[in-house]
C-alpha cells in the first residue's frame, strides 16, 4: 500500500545527476528559493551549488531519503536503473520525475517498474538547452497520473513551464522526440542552406539576416499547421510541381559541391512528392 503523502507540497527537491543538464534544474530551483539536495556518480561537480545553498549527498538513497520528490537527470535509461537499483527497496511511497531522455517504450517500462515498487512516478522531457533552463522560453513535458502532475507542477515551475501531455507514460517522450526530430529538421536545412550560399561565395551573413530568419519566421507556422500525417499531399500543394522544385534544389546543390549527405531532408521531401504523384 502507497504511503504518497497527500498534502505534500514538494518543498525540498533532490537532484540525481550533475550534468550540465542537471546542474541547470538545481540552480533554477535554488533560485527559486527551493531547498535541493544533489548527488553525482563522480564527485567534483557539486562545488558551485553547495556554494548557493545545496546539500550535497553521499549516495542515492540519502539524496532521495532527503526529498519531498526526486528529480532524475542521467545519460540513459540504463543508467536509471542502474542508480535506482540498489535502493529499491527504500522507494515505496516517494515521488519521482524522470528526465532524462529515452525512448517512449523505455518510459512506459521504467514507470510499471518502478510503480511495482509503491513508487508515484512522472515521466518528462525537458525542452530547453541547459542555458534556457529556468527562462521563460523553456517548458517541460510531463506524463503519468494528472492528480500526480497537478500536485508537483508548482514546485518544479521554476525549471520551466509544465506542461501535461497525457496519462500515458511514454508521451512525454513520445512529444520530446518528434518535436526534436521537427528541430533536426529545420537545423539539417539551415546547415545545407548556408553551405550551399557558401559553396558558390555569396554573403552568409547578408543571406542568414536578410533572406534565412525572415523566411523561415514566414513559413514557420505554415509548415507546423499543414505537417500532415497521412500519406497524401494537399491539392494546393501542387506536389507535380514541389517535385520539380526539390529536384532543382538537389540539381543547384550537387553542381555547387555540397555534400549529397546534407541534403537528405530534400531527397525525403522529394519521395513524399513522388508518391503523391503517383498515387494521383
Amino acid at each position: 500500500m502507497s504511503v504518497f503523502r497527500m498534502n505534500t507540497r514538494y518543498e525540498h527537491i533532490s537532484i540525481l545527476g550533475l550534468g550540465a543538464m542537471g546542474r541547470a534544474l538545481a540552480d533554477a530551483l535554488l533560485g527559486a528559493g527551493r531547498e535541493v539536495t544533489v548527488w553525482n556518480r563522480s564527485a567534483g561537480k557539486a562545488g558551485e551549488l553547495v556554494a548557493r545553498g545545496a546539500k550535497e549527498a553521499s549516495s542515492v538513497g540519502e539524496a532521495v531519503a532527503a526529498g519531498d520528490l526526486t528529480v532524475i537527470c542521467l545519460l540513459d535509461d540504463a543508467s536509471v536503473r542502474e542508480t535506482l537499483t540498489p535502493v529499491l527497496s527504500d522507494l515505496t511511497g516517494t515521488t519521482l520525475v524522470n528526465l532524462t531522455s529515452g525512448s517512449v517504450r523505455q518510459a512506459r517500462a521504467l514507470a510499471g517498474w518502478l510503480e511495482g515498487y509503491g513508487v508515484r512516478f512522472l515521466a518528462g522531457g525537458i525542452m530547453a538547452v541547459p542555458q534556457s533552463v529556468g527562462t521563460p522560453g523553456a517548458f517541460i513535458l510531463y506524463s503519468g497520473p494528472r492528480d500526480l502532475f497537478d500536485r508537483v507542477a508548482p514546485a518544479l515551475g521554476p525549471m520551466g513551464r509544465a506542461h501535461w501531455v497525457g496519462e500515458d507514460a511514454g508521451f512525454a517522450a513520445l512529444y520530446d522526440m518528434a518535436a526534436l526530430s521537427g528541430m533536426y529538421g529545420i537545423g539539417a536545412g539551415t546547415d545545407h542552406a548556408v553551405a550551399l550560399v557558401h559553396a558558390e561565395g555569396g554573403d552568409l551573413g547578408t543571406f542568414k539576416r536578410e533572406v534565412l530568419r525572415p523566411w523561415l519566421e514566414q513559413m514557420l507556422p505554415l509548415t507546423v499547421d499543414g505537417a500532415d500525417a497521412s500519406a497524401s499531399v494537399p491539392d494546393e500543394y501542387n506536389p507535380a510541381m514541389q517535385a520539380v522544385g526539390l529536384e532543382n534544389i538537389l540539381a543547384a546543390s550537387g553542381e555547387a559541391g555540397v555534400p549529397a549527405e546534407l541534403a537528405g531532408h530534400l531527397s525525403a521531401s522529394l519521395w513524399r512528392m513522388r508518391r503523391a504523384v503517383a498515387n494521383g
